[in-house]
């Protein structure tokens, strides 16, 4: 029987391509707004259209919300494996679907079955992070699969806009849509257990994941798991939560409005916005990396899980903090661009470590749940600042939500700190 050395790698790199194919497949509308607004509003003003895009994009964010949640139940029941291939089959076909939309209705209803099914990519990949790595590369491992988010930015403003040279926009929905159902092809063939009982794994690769699990998971394979209950009576639990729900309306002001901004603000069409688009995602994708890698060296170093975490996610939110204020003037395009880079390097240096304290707080058959919730959280909050942000930003003015980004950025930092006083396995309590 033949193995498959560093199989871990394999998977994570497969998860990071179906986080880029999220990406590309969630940022077309977004990027294609401009010429879509103009074919199905001609009569309307620009303020008309963008209030249209917010609660379309605001039913893709609910949507999201709730798939957080279910599919976080669903990958602790019927694993990895299984969940991925429904969570990007379905959220494929609902790409697709958007080559038939009319107007805001069916917009609204491919964008909520599209939202459901994208979200089952994050539980997902904590699951499966918990899964195939041990406690110390955890972080390095969520760093891989955040940084395919910020690959699928880079890729899909430039890829989208340069599509709409030979197609127009319902046909550009309908070949991304077939790019993930071509991912599931890898994906089943490759992913066939967990590692425990996958007959590619190597002997040195399964033991080294295993026993490195064993050591900090609460000194057993399966760890702490409460009930639903339990778990929320766990004030570390709200950390996580109350973090994720402040932190992600951070990094979703840009995935829905980059390509609004620009073309408000500097009078950018589709093709252009191409050429600027893409910048702020090399930074997510540096801070991606980095945080990743600044967690796993330290903590090889020695440090604790407890300060790795803490001092890691605190830089992220300090980093934030001025470019987030700074754009509330930056000058040229090439200025706000390459501040929102940086934005999103602070961005992705802390998330990746929020979001593995699930899997450092409780075991393996808890960890989808609580990240569900977390993401289900982060949702509802993305899903009330898209609302507001027609309303924040009228006569394109974008201060206020810059303003707003950056006190969220504060209230993420804090909720580490106060409510997770050790980042440590927790135990039932007494």
């Amino acid at each position: 029987m033949k193995k498959i050395k560093n199989l871990r790698w394999w998977v994570v790199s497969l998860i990071a391509l179906a986080t880029v194919i999220n990406y590309i497949d969630r940022q077309a509308l977004g990027v294609l707004w401009p010429e879509i607004a103009v074919d199905l509003y001609p009569d309307k003003t620009n303020d008309e259209r963008k209030v249209i895009y917010g609660i379309i994009s605001s039913v893709f964010v609910f949507s999201y919300a709730f798939g957080q949640a279910i599919f976080g139940k669903i990958f602790d029941w019927i694993g990895t494996r299984l969940g991925f291939a429904l969570s990007i089959g379905v959220w494929s076909i609902a790409t697709a679907l958007h080559a038939f939309a009319q107007g805001l209705l069916s917009f609204s209803i491919f964008r909520g079955l599209l939202g459901v099914a994208e979200a089952g990519n994050w539980p997902g990949a904590t699951k499966g992070n918990a899964e195939w790595f041990p406690t110390d590369e955890r972080a390095f491992a969520q760093g891989i699969f955040n940084s395919g988010a910020a690959i699928g930015g880079i890729i899909s403003i430039p890829l989208i806009a340069f599509l709409t040279v030979f197609f127009g926009w319902k046909m550009i929905f309908i070949l991304v849509g077939l790019i993930g159902l071509l991912w599931l092809i890898p994906w089943l063939y490759l992913v066939k257990s967990p590692p425990k009982d996958h007959p590619w794994i190597t002997d040195d690769e399964k033991e080294f994941i295993l026993s490195g699990q064993r050591t900090q998971d609460s000194g057993s394979d399966e760890g702490y798991n409460p009930s639903t209950s339990q778990l929320l009576s766990h004030k570390e639990s709200w950390g996580v939560i109350i973090a994720s729900a402040a932190i992600d309306p951070i990094w979703w002001l840009f995935v829905f409005w980059i390509p609004i901004y620009l073309s408000e603000v500097y009078g950018m069409d589709v093709k252009t916005i191409g050429i600027y688009g893409w910048v702020p995602y090399v930074g997510a994708m540096f801070g991606a990396w980095f945080g990743g890698l600044l967690a796993m060296n330290r903590i090889k170093a020695g440090w604790s899980v407890n300060k790795t975490r803490k001092t890691v996610i605190t830089l992220g939110c300090l980093i934030m903090l001025p470019s987030l204020l700074m754009m509330s003037n930056p000058g040229s395009p090439v200025n706000a661009v390459l501040l929102m880079a940086v934005i999103l390097f602070g961005f992705q240096t802390a998330i990746g470590n929020v979001q593995t304290l699930p899997s450092d707080y409780f075991g393996k058959n808890t960890v989808g749940t609580l990240a569900g919730f977390a993401g289900m959280a982060a949702k509802f909050a993305v899903f009330g600042s898209t609302l507001f942000i027609p309303w924040l930003t009228q006569g394109s003015n974008y201060t206020p939500a810059f303003v707003v980004g950056a006190a969220l950025a504060v209230v993420a930092m804090l909720s580490v700190w106060i409510l997770c006083p050790k980042i440590e396995p927790l135990k039932p309590k007494s």
